[in-house]
């Protein structure tokens, strides 16, 4: 091995003569970061030497850290410039060119959109553009399916607004009372309503139905509907009334308070299911239905209704003490409104009396206006008399109908209540009457666990009696269960009740009213309209016309001719005398 060539070095690394040259050629042909890395592996390398080397080594030399400076080197054949290109006489003239940008590679991308220049592939068309083939594809993306615009569904415009599920659940009713009129002898004789029934509920026969009901059957229906359900506040009839119950007004009161009634009970939710108001809207033969339902289920009394079905027999001899402070203020606040709805009742009444009143002193008026103006030979002051007598019957007309609307709108609506407060002190009734049965159950208890407890000391003496004692204290134990949870259920029904009222109660009021003083300012407006329409007649003095209207005369042959007053006789007689 001939070391000489190499230099002092045996592995050939001293940067003397051997890596000049080499190192000038690989910085025009490679890059710059290229040559960096030789610069780093010939300073890396040189302290590598051999040992004979090592004597003709000068000082040595100290390794002191230096700053770099970095050059910027025109290469056209950089990093950025096209691989593999030839270092000839072209690259001196690209030297002073910037350097090209760097080139996307050509990446297909699907996109929806078709290009123009996809070709159709050979053959029949495929209807469903399924290629199995991947290969066979063509160069562009595939064209998405056509796609319908979107039309507004008609079923969605046309529809109803979206209500809860359990509204959609709930069967609606629609009830009217009509149609009264009066039927049988003088003996027998009563009011027949017409109730009509629209209803979404899947219990009845038919979506719409009438019948013929008279006030006893909506009694009868109140008093079975209280009886079998305990603590809900059923609205009540009207009440009964022995005279002038035929009267026009009187009848149109009654019927207006009977479909409110209807109406009320169909809309509660409890109510709404009972049986009974089943076969009162629906049934053709009432009377015989019903007769036929007491045979097979006879009408349990007040005092066992509610318990009748548990066995449990009710006290009521103490006086009930109310422990729940809740019910408590109830009653006594229930206690002032029904003092305060009859007072206010009370007022009513004397207020459409004076309507009705005003009516009859406005008849009496036109009456005597009448008389005058028939008496009265100028035409001038006779016809206004004879105007201001009809207008006077028009505000006669207009008290009755504003006395009658202030019953109907007002007036009803306070006697509902008064009524309903008597329903809500039943249901309070029956409470304090659970409560006594559930004590007297207690107190039955308590006897047969005495009895038992006697028997025990005696021994197995009387093991038969002992057995039979067991078992009425078993039986017993259960009634005390039913009639406690009896009670406390009755209390929450109650409580849920009484805010149904609450609520119930604030949007009729309101709900009247409005309606009470919208037929007030209509009244008004009315009568405000027919005095100016006279007073304009008055103020059109020069025409003589405007009250004049000309007599109707009944001579002997009936000819139309003079009039049979004084004073179509007088002018008649004023007419033959200027002829």
């Amino acid at each position: 091995m001939d070391l000489g060539d190499a230099g002092d070095s045996p592995w050939g690394d001293v940067p003397s003569q051997s890596t000049s040259k080499p190192a000038a050629s690989g910085a025009a042909q490679g890059s710059l970061p290229s040559t960096q890395d030789s610069e780093s592996s010939q300073q890396s390398q040189a302290p590598i030497k051999s040992p004979g080397a090592r004597a003709t080594r000068g000082p040595v030399r100290r390794l002191v850290a230096q700053p770099t400076k970095l050059e910027a080197v025109d290469d056209p054949l950089g990093p950025l410039g096209p691989l593999g290109g030839n270092g000839g006489p072209g690259a001196d003239s690209q030297a002073d060119e910037p350097p090209a940008p760097p080139l996307k590679e050509q990446v297909v991308i699907r996109t929806t959109m078709p290009q123009a220049s996809q070709q159709k592939r050979p053959g029949p068309a495929d209807p469903h553009n399924l290629d199995d083939d991947e290969y066979d594809r063509p160069a562009g993306p595939r064209a998405p399916p056509p796609v319908q615009a979107a039309q507004p569904s008609p079923v969605r415009a046309s529809g109803q607004p979206s209500v809860s599920v359990e509204q959609a659940a709930k069967p609606s009713f629609h009830i009217t009372v009509g149609d009264p009129h009066k039927v049988g002898d003088l003996t027998s004789s009563h009011i027949v309503y017409s109730v009509r029934t629209r209803t979404t509920s899947k219990g009845y026969k038919q979506p719409e139905f009438e019948v013929k009901r008279r006030y006893r059957d909506f009694l009868w229906l109140y008093t079975t509907m209280h009886g079998n359900n305990p603590g809900v506040v059923v609205p009540p009839p009207p009440e009964k009334q022995a005279l002038n119950r035929f009267e026009s007004n009187f009848v149109e009161s009654r019927r207006a308070a009977l479909e409110k009634m209807l109406n009320k009970i169909a809309a509660h939710p409890t109510l709404q299911h009972d049986s009974d108001l089943k076969l009162f809207l629906e049934s053709e033969a009432f009377n015989v239905d019903v007769k036929h339902k007491e045979r097979k289920e006879p009408i349990p009394s007040e005092s066992k209704g509610m318990f009748g079905t548990f066995g449990i027999s009710v006290g009521g001899g103490s006086k009930f003490v109310e422990q729940d402070d809740w019910f408590h203020d109830r009653r006594v606040y229930l206690d002032a409104l029904e003092n305060q709805l009859k007072a206010l009742m009370k007022s009513m009444d004397t207020m459409v009396n004076q309507r009705k009143a005003m009516a009859e002193s406005a008849a009496d008026f036109s009456a005597s206006l009448h008389a005058l103006s028939t008496v009265e030979l100028s035409p001038t002051l006779s016809g206004p008399l004879d105007a201001l007598s009809e207008l006077q019957l028009t505000i006669r007309d207009v008290y009755d109908r504003q006395a009658q609307q202030d019953v109907l709108t007002f007036g009803i609506t306070i006697d509902e209540y008064i009524r309903l407060i008597g329903s809500v002190k039943q249901a309070f009734s029956q409470r304090q009457k659970a409560f006594h049965s559930w004590h007297s159950a207690e107190n039955e208890l308590q006897k047969r666990k005495t009895s038992q407890e006697k028997l025990l000391r005696q021994g197995r003496s009387q093991q038969d009696r002992l057995n039979q004692v067991g078992a009425e204290v078993a039986d017993a134990e259960r009634k005390v269960h039913q009639a406690r949870l009896l009670f406390e259920d009755m209390g929450r029904l109650m409580r849920a009740e009484l805010d149904r009222f609450e609520r119930e109660k604030v949007e009729d009021f309101k709900s009247s009213v409005e309606t009470f003083l919208e037929s007030a300012v209509e009244a008004q407006k009315e009568l405000i309209e027919k005095w100016e329409t006279f007073l304009m007649q008055l103020d059109a003095e020069d025409d003589e016309t405007v009250f004049y209207r000309p007599p109707v005369i009944r001579t002997v042959d009936k000819t139309p001719g003079r009039g049979d007053t004084a004073v179509d006789r007088a002018r008649a007689t004023i007419d033959e005398d200027s002829d």
